[in-house]
């Protein structure tokens, strides 16, 4: 769409006088031309020898285990620099989600015209100031252990606040749940005078606490839904039945939702039949401490939720709030274990883990009158709540199918078509990269670094000491790069051309999105890069010679859940009539804002174009990475990513690509070959896992007591492992210590489960996330036995958190990435693995943000410095002798006393989605290397490999 408002000062370029160019963190990079960043082993010139996040007390990044205080204060004197202070973490359980979100606010703020300071709340509510090196961790458990000896701690909360007062000019809260939108973070900001963005600490307490906000909003004339507060009395045992009635629900089953009034929008969240489970529940969540505070309320059965983020435009006091294009959010269940009825929410682990089991659909498939009135609703809730700055609500629009609730007569919420009615609050958004937040605005025109910044500038308004932030920036918001190919891309000189390519149809395709939009966002950052996101997926119609196909995508297609909601997207953006539907509420949304927007000099105008996706069949866009002279950064993780093809048909045009070559993908693709390829080396310390390889077709005609015993006497072992034999690292991997585990896995194999539920074997594990379709030959191999590593808590006086590790069988799990050219392969250094839950690290524990732990560098306490070294060197001896080059991961067992290694896999294209663990091995360098320049670096090594 040529919008007139996609307006940018042409002549205002991002580049410096001379030589030097600027990154979208505000580093001055030194080179002479596009292609100067070179690879040496030390990675000296290659990584930043300046911290990410700076300012007064806050510790330096020269590693993940030392850290000295860095007192450079920007200059009063330099007016044009906001220092934005950045709080994340809290006594939640949402805190894990809280780093990611502050991960994605570092990546997309920082510049020359505002800086960034990294802060954490631990769970005992103590403050410290954190190098972002801490912010890059895939879990607060990877570094609260260490804490006191890494980071600077306060004494006290007021001294934290004190030290915000006199270091920073605008505090960004990015605490999720209790102490960050429940008024807490804000209450202590005000009386400091501190400022900050978002809503006042008494509006928080009011719209934080369900309960209190469902009572507000029906007195503000708004439709609820009927609920009955818990509080662990027994009043309440008497008095529930007859709410129970009241509502025409069955006391012994009718469905209700239990769910904490002060836990988020996610934690506890549980659903209940009839008042002795709704009891039951109810005083579990209290009992555990996750509130005392507990809502029972109706399922809206047949509904479909919603969300929609509010921003506010306003200036000042003066509140002008704009609704973006609302997000429907799709339930969806496949297989026997989904379908069950008491699981039918939307929980913590579908809203944070990318599963087919919901698809988000923006702007939702609803009426459009329903459309304008959830936003006009939503508009009317955000002002008369008080709140500011932005905030997301979430809701449910119920058809006129179903039953009309009986109390909304007069009130807002009833329409022709159906009843809209307001459920939760959230005053700080969860701001992943792919979150709602990013989701709504990437639909009306605004990047992840835009809104970011709208948001903070707009909280500024209220502060007339930072009023001289608000002027035009030299930070201007860039053009989406995303746009179809044409003849003027080819007359751009200096310019790069790249493809990111992540999906494809392996059971790790979600994952393969994480990483490719990861690497696609962190790419972005370098203005001589066009970076063109880009979908490998199976053809709907195969009407090409190829049943692939390659959609290149507009930015804010990326922006999904799933690969397959990212391919309906495409096919949705396509048609007509919902193309036309989509641009006309797009247009409207863009009109509203602009009133206000265009009354403010520091908004600069949106940044991310209306575009259309463009289908290839995979051999054309081949060819086209050929014409247009690309580098393609490869992000397909397992089958034709990892196997080999996709290498072999680029390499056959000379595209140049990131990661090994042919021959060492197709080796590492399969365990056994890895395996034969390595066993030379057992005098040098690198030893292999005997393996026996069976057929599922024979696993489901043979008795699982004879296969059993088959298996326990040529492997010499009483526990087995069992992995597909050609899939990814993190699904079909289990456990099995009887004939009956192995019984349930072979059922899983015939049944072709999407997944095993917890608990399922006789050893306790978490969920098992299956390959689909089931693979035709799985590896069996002896488990090894670790010993637990256990992040203690504080207890007993201890001041701190510690690492419980016994070290009976002296061997512990580690990863470590590689990195360089082929021959001269370097090792990052080796990251320790803890399994929070069952024995085998779960999809989660691998690559969702908040969950899983890994210590980088290993402790010295369980590896000292001389074995580090000992395994980093066969580390090496093993990446050159597969051939490898650019970059791999390599996942194996470590003697802590001899340096061996015991080989598991080596995964050629590994997950580089933000809570990697080849991030945090980066970071761990000297000096660090911060993600983008990570990315870029791999970058630039596959443009200089030899094809």
């Amino acid at each position: 769409m040529a919008s007139s408002y996609l307006y940018f000062a042409s002549k205002l370029s991002f580049l410096h006088n001379g030589n030097y160019k600027n990154d979208a963190v505000g580093r001055n990079l030194l080179f002479d031309n596009p292609n100067s960043y070179k690879w040496n082993r030390k990675f000296s010139d290659s990584c930043f020898s300046k911290t990410r996040c700076s300012g007064a007390g806050v510790t330096r990044a020269a590693s993940t285990t030392e850290a000295a205080v860095d007192d450079n204060r920007v200059s009063k004197e330099d007016s044009r620099v906001l220092r934005v202070g950045l709080i994340c973490g809290g006594p939640s359980a949402e805190r894990g989600i809280s780093l990611n979100s502050a991960r994605s606010v570092l990546d997309h703020i920082e510049g020359d015209d505002l800086q960034v300071s990294c802060y954490y709340i631990d769970y005992d509510m103590n403050a410290f100031a954190i190098s972002s090196a801490q912010v890059y961790s895939n879990t607060p458990a990877d570094f609260d252990f260490k804490l006191e000896s890494l980071a600077k701690g306060f004494s006290s909360l007021d001294e934290f606040a004190e030290h915000l007062a006199a270091s920073v000019d605008i505090v960004f809260p990015v605490i999720h749940g209790r102490f960050g939108e429940d008024g807490g973070i804000q209450e202590l900001l005000e009386r400091h005078n501190v400022p900050f963005v978002g809503t006042g600490s008494r509006e928080c307490r009011t719209a934080f606490d369900k309960y209190d906000a469902s009572l507000e909003l029906s007195k503000q004339g708004f439709i609820t839904a009927p609920s009955f507060l818990v509080q662990g009395s027994e009043i309440e045992e008497c008095e529930l039945p007859k709410w129970f009635t009241s509502n025409q629900l069955d006391p012994n089953s009718g469905k209700v939702v239990v769910k904490p009034a002060r836990a988020g929008s996610s934690i506890g969240v549980t659903v209940a039949y009839g008042v002795s489970d709704s009891l039951k529940k109810a005083n579990d969540l209290i009992s555990e401490g996750i509130d005392d505070k507990i809502l029972v309320e109706i399922f809206l059965e047949g509904g479909s939720e919603f969300t929609a983020i509010v921003l506010d435009v306003g200036s000042g006091f003066d509140c002008h709030p704009v609704v973006l294009l609302p997000t429907e959010v799709e339930l969806q269940f496949h297989g026997s274990f989904d379908v069950r009825e008491e699981d039918a929410i939307f929980n913590y682990r579908r809203k944070y883990l990318p599963t087919q089991q919901v698809a988000y659909h923006t702007p939702p498939r609803f009426p459009l009158k329903v459309i304008e009135n959830i936003r006009e609703g939503a508009s009317i809730l955000f002002r008369q709540l008080g709140l500011r700055d932005f905030a997301r609500i979430d809701g449910w629009f119920l058809p006129n199918s179903m039953n009309a609730l009986s109390s909304s007569a007069g009130k807002f919420g009833r329409t022709e078509l159906g009843t809209i009615i307001y459920t939760d609050i959230n005053l700080i958004s969860g701001m992943e990269q792919t979150s709602f937040l990013f989701q709504q605005a990437s639909k009306v025109g605004f990047s992840h670094s835009n809104i970011l910044r709208s948001v903070i500038h707009r909280a500024c308004l209220r502060f007339p000491n930072l009023a001289s932030h608000n002027e035009v920036s030299a930070h201007l918001p860039r053009r989406s790069k995303s746009l179809p190919f044409d003849e003027a891309f080819n007359k751009q000189e200096g310019i790069r051309k790249i493809f990111v390519l992540f999906g494809g149809d392996t059971s790790e395709r979600q994952v393969s999105l994480m990483s490719g939009t990861n690497v696609w966002l962190n790419l972005l950052a370098f203005d001589e890069l066009d970076v063109t996101p880009c979908l490998l997926a199976s053809s709907d119609d195969h009407s090409d010679d190829s049943s692939r196909v390659v959609w290149s995508l507009p930015y804010s297609l990326v922006l999904r859940h799933t690969t397959e909601e990212v391919l309906d997207a495409c096919i949705e953006a396509i048609e007509p009539a919902q193309a036309a539907l989509t641009s006309h509420l797009r247009n409207q949304v863009m009109n509203d804002l602009m009133e206000c927007l265009k009354k403010h000099s520091w908004f600069t105008g949106f940044d991310i174009a209306d575009e259309q996706p463009v289908r290839y069949s995979l051999e054309k866009w081949v060819k086209l990475a050929k014409e247009v002279q690309a580098t393609v950064f490869i992000a397909v993780h397992g089958g034709i990513g990892e196997d080999g093809t996709l290498q072999s048909l680029l390499e056959s045009e000379g595209v140049p690509h990131t990661g090994p070559g042919v021959a060492a993908s197709k080796t590492c693709m399969d365990k056994v070959a890895t395996s034969l390829a390595l066993s030379h080396l057992a005098d040098l310390g690198v030893l292999t896992i005997n393996k026996d390889v069976r057929r599922k077709e024979d696993l489901l005609n043979v008795p699982a007591l004879e296969i059993w015993d088959e298996l326990i006497s040529k492997l010499q072992c009483e526990t087995l492992c069992v992995k597909p034999a050609r899939d990814g690292c993190s699904t079909g991997v289990a456990r099995l210590c009887c004939v009956e585990d192995l019984a349930v896995y072979i059922k899983a194999l015939k049944d072709c489960l999407l997944r095993i539920p917890p608990d399922s074997f006789s050893k306790s594990h978490g969920m098992i996330e299956m390959p689909s379709p089931p693979p035709e030959r799985l590896i069996f191999e002896p488990f090894i036995e670790t010993d637990e590593i256990v992040v203690s808590s504080k207890s007993g006086g201890e001041k701190a958190q510690r690492l419980v590790w016994k070290g009976n069988s002296r061997w512990v799990e580690i990863t470590v990435g590689v990195i360089g050219t082929l021959g001269s392969m370097r090792s990052l250094s080796p990251s320790v693995t803890v399994k929070e839950s069952g024995d085998i690290l779960s999809l989660e524990e691998k690559f969702q943000g908040g969950t899983g732990i890994n210590l980088t560098p290993p402790p010295a306490s369980i590896v000292s410095n001389e074995v580090l070294e000992r395994c980093k060197q066969r580390i090496e001896l093993i990446a050159n002798t597969l051939q490898l080059e650019g970059f791999s991961r390599i996942d194996a067992f470590l003697n802590v006393d001899s340096g061996e290694v015991l080989i598991i896999e080596v995964n050629t294209v590994p997950g580089m989605t933000p809570s990697t663990v080849l991030i945090h091995q980066a970071l761990a360098e000297q000096p660090p290397m911060y993600p983008h320049k990570f990315f870029r670096t791999l970058l630039d090594l596959a443009s200089e490999r030899i094809i």
